[in-house]
């Protein structure tokens, strides 16, 4: 019987059996901070670059030159509203989705890499 009644203790926190209201918002506290970190560290910034994406997909032009997902670098020659047709060569043209654009390059940067070393 003893060890009942000192379990029965443990579980009332030591309030000896009054409602702790105020113990149970208590509770939340660390929980709700959590949330606003993960909010402010991964969720909200992630939801930016989406947007970013989204944004830079709309604005595709034909001349443009971009790297695929992949890594597949060329010249926009045509555009649809999910393809896009890609020169990637002289002469050797490739369709890939909208959606599997990763960059648009600076104006500056060519398409032909140079010879290796």
């Amino acid at each position: 019987m003893d060890w009942v009644s000192m379990a029965y203790a443990m579980g009332t926190g030591g309030q000896g059996g009054a409602g702790g209201a105020g113990g149970g918002l208590a509770a939340f506290g660390p929980l709700i901070f959590m949330v606003a970190i993960f909010y402010f560290l991964l969720i909200r910034p992630q939801q930016k670059k989406q947007k970013e994406h989204k944004n830079m997909l709309a604005n595709l032009q034909r001349g443009d030159t971009v790297v695929t997902q992949g890594g597949i670098k060329g010249r926009i020659m045509g555009l649809t509203d999910t393809e896009i047709t890609l020169e990637i060569a002289e002469k050797v043209r490739i369709k890939v989705l909208r959606g599997y654009i990763g960059a648009v390059l600076a104006k500056g940067e060519a398409t032909k890499s140079e010879p290796a070393e």
